[in-house]
């Protein structure tokens, strides 16, 4: 008997992803909103992660469909998990480590061309080095932990909990790191790096220690996301993803843990649920009587004849919330004022 159909197995999806998205934007918040860093490559580190984590796990090219690759560790599951999580935050700090050797003594407009750049650099090598990601085929049999041990429907909720753990977890982890003096060391190079250097800090040096970190999230964020889909595929780490990222951070509060995790499962929220806007048109509209049958077509008449066409408008949606946030309530839900406020001058 299955335990998770219809909106209950949509509400597990969902909360998933959203942990997920949690850790990418509490990354994130390490950078921004920390830091003052702006980093638009934020999603190479989360693929980075990913493949890390597939690598470590794949089993051999022989028992896989389409598979050039040449690396693979075929560690069995779920004892290797830990190790593949593991491998995923260290590739992806690492990552952040060589971009950050070149990007972070860049002013701010600057930094965020050349992360922006260097991520897609970054996706080209994972499309064309396929000896090592087998390509824009991708890597589609990553083994789910515990997936032969239990059910879907209990393998799902179970994994729920695993990444809501793993999300409590680094939240309290980054809580009392930034409440500690590196953390205050990060909100004064941010607020005024000219300031930290006359007290002998080298900011260029705090700045790649802040890169480090948000990498590291990101590619455990990577890592969970790679074993819950099972499939690593080029295509799904796209520049969208950063600022899918960034509009949660902005919309919860710069600055702010609770805030990054709140942005982000909201937007996720948004994302997902708009999926069925044309399902519920196509459904309202069979329910009305028939004199108002014609109404809605009426209405919605302008609008171009085609069914992607409404639920591709939720990313104008998101677009257009993170133009609003940032006009009329820059702080967000959960963020301080005066930490925006050191934001802006540092911009």
């Amino acid at each position: 008997m299955a335990l998770l159909t219809g909106w209950a197995a949509f509400l597990v999806s969902v909360g998933t992803i959203g942990c997920i998205y949690g850790l990418l934007t509490l990354g994130l918040n390490v950078h921004y909103g920390y830091t003052g860093l702006l980093n638009f490559g934020h999603v190479a580190f989360f693929a980075a992660g990913a493949y890390a984590s597939a690598i470590v796990t794949m089993p051999p090219p022989s028992e896989v469909t389409n598979a050039s690759y040449q690396i693979w560790f075929n560690l069995p599951m779920p004892y290797a998990f830990p190790v593949s999580l593991a491998a995923a935050a260290v590739v992806g700090g690492a990552l952040a480590f060589l971009i950050g050797l070149t990007s972070v003594r860049l002013g701010t407009h600057y930094l965020a061309i050349a992360t922006f750049a260097l991520a897609g650099v970054f996706s080209d090598v994972l499309v064309n080095e396929a000896w090592l990601t087998n390509g824009s085929f991708g890597m589609n049999s990553v083994p789910k932990p515990g997936r032969a041990m239990l059910s879907a429907d209990v393998w799902q909720l179970s994994y729920l909990l695993f990444a809501a753990g793993s999300l409590l977890a680094v939240y309290l982890l980054l809580e009392r790191l930034m409440n500690a003096p590196f953390g205050r060391l990060l909100k004064g190079v941010r607020e005024s790096e000219a300031a930290a250097k006359t007290l002998g800090k080298d900011t260029n040096v705090v700045k790649l220690k802040s890169f480090v970190i948000g990498g590291m999230v990101a590619g455990f964020a990577g890592g969970v996301y790679a074993h819950y889909l099972g499939s690593v595929v080029t295509a799904q780490f796209i520049p969208a993803v950063t600022f899918t990222v960034y509009a949660g951070m902005l919309l919860g509060g710069a600055a702010s843990n609770t805030g990054a995790v709140v942005g982000a499962f909201t937007v996720v929220a948004f994302r997902e649920s708009t999926r069925f806007i044309t399902t519920v048109y196509n459904w309202i509209q069979s329910t009305l009587p028939d004199a108002l049958s014609g109404v809605l077509p009426t209405v919605f008449s302008p609008l171009p004849n085609n069914p992607s066409f409404i639920p591709s408008m939720r990313f104008v949606v998101i677009g257009v919330l993170f133009v609003l946030v940032i006009r009329y309530r820059p702080e967000g839900l959960f963020g301080d004022p005066s930490e925006i406020q050191a934001l802006g001058e540092e911009d």
